[in-house]
Formats: C-alpha cells, structure tokens, sequence
C-alpha cells in the first residue's frame, strides 16, 4: 500500500503574555524570520506532509496577515486553509478537524493522518515526522514526546512533595500528536459534545492524546521527538531558540 495522505493542523493562535509582548508569540522574529515560518518551512519541504491547516487568532486582521506576510510572502504553498481560532486549544483544534470533516480542502483526507503540531516549536525536523508516520501506520494514534530527564515530584495541596513516581516511567510530551483521520474526529465530537460536563468538573484537556484517551479505546504510543523541539513560551525559551538555530 502507497503512503497515506498527511495533512498538518499547525496550531498559531496564541498571543504573547507570557513572553511580556505585544506582539503574537508566533510573529515574533527568530533570526530574522517569524517564529511560525519555521514549523512551516520544515512541513513545507516535509516528503510527509501533504498539506496544512494553519490555525491564527480569532480576528480577522490574524487571518489577512497570516496570509500576506507568512503564507504569500514565504510561498508556502503546502498551506491549504488559514482559518481563526478558537478561546481554547481544542476549540482551534476542532475548528481545523471541522474543515477536514467537511471536505473544505483542495484534496479531502478521509482516510489518512492528521498531524497536531503547535506553531511556536521551530525546531519540528523531517526525522521526528519520519517517525511520527511510520508509528501512526502501526498504532493509530501516537506522540512525539522524550523522556525527563530529571526526578519529577508530585506535590500535595499544601505544596509538599507528596510522591516521586519512576522516572523511568515519565515523558514530557511533545507535538506533533499524530492519529488516524477518522479516529481524532471521532474524539473531538465527543469533547465537544461533553465539554460543559468538563468545565463544571474543574477537567481540563491539555492535549490531543488525551481526548483520544478519553473517548476511544485507543491507547497512544510514544515516538522519540527531540530535546531541541522545544516550545516558546517565555522569553528564555528565546533565547535557548536562539541557540539552537544554525
């Protein structure tokens, strides 16, 4: 059997709080170039991914600059549609599943992989959605992700370490999460479907895993990311970017 159809939900809709920034953390320039450009770049030249949802703010001035000055002024030409936002992660992540469930692309993906990357970690590679794919092929649902490297405490409402689980055992998770294309849908109706029962029980979704975990039987393998793929979230986190970029 041939490759299967990759579409990329690449996830830009954040702002800039926690970077002390007016301006989007996703715009903001790494050496030169907006932070997004280089998860696009990397899907853009990807022999994995055959096209992209890139999700922006929920403004309409976020989708007119997304497409002039990142799509159109960087030819990528992978980007299918640039649609808003949404007030969560998942509300973005559903808007995109929603375009994929209803056709709304130049070539539909029915029955192929949909690939969750956020767009403030530059550091994606071809090797890490190698992996991704040849994973997702054999286990339906998987995530890049690498283990801690230090001990983890769990602390109780007072702020004591109240258990140290085996580091052995510990992941930090990454993007991209990687799942069959009718598999994250299905996932998705239900969160949306249960999301005010969430909400009143203080349940928070932090990831794609786990709304997989929680509304299908399948478990979510694994896959080895990198400790470079990391995700911008502080002004540090610049920095330490800065670094990695050659």
């Amino acid at each position: 059997m041939g490759k299967q159809r990759c579409t990329a939900v690449v996830l830009a809709a954040g702002t800039g709080s926690r970077m002390h920034s007016e301006v989007p953390k996703q715009y903001m320039l790494l050496r030169g170039k907006p932070l997004i450009w280089y998860a696009l770049h990397a899907i853009e030249e990807s022999a994995v991914i055959d096209d992209c949802i890139l999700v922006t703010g929920s403004g309409a001035d976020d989708i007119v600059y997304v497409r002039d000055e990142i799509v159109a002024r960087y030819g990528f030409r992978k980007v299918d549609t640039v649609i808003a936002g949404g007030r969560e992660r998942y509300d973005s992540v559903y808007q995109a599943l929603q375009v994929i469930d209803d056709g709304d692309m130049a070539v539909p993906n029915r029955d192929g992989y949909i690939f969750i990357h956020d767009g403030v970690r530059p550091f994606l590679t071809e090797e890490i959605l190698r992996r991704c794919y040849e994973t997702v092929e054999k286990y339906h649902a998987c995530v890049a992700g690498m283990p801690v490297k230090d001990t983890i405490k769990i602390a109780d409402s007072e702020g004591y370490a109240a258990q140290t689980p085996d580091r052995s055992l510990l992941w930090q998770i990454q993007t991209p999460q990687v799942f069959d294309t009718q598999l994250i849908l299905s996932a998705y109706r239900e969160l949306m479907r249960e999301r005010e029962n969430l909400a009143r029980n203080g349940i928070s979704i932090t990831d794609d895993a786990m709304v997989v975990e929680r509304y299908t039987g399948y478990k979510v393998k694994l896959v080895q990311g990198s400790y470079e793929n990391i995700k911008i979230t502080t002004p540090e986190d610049m920095a330490v970017a800065e670094a990695f970029v050659t």
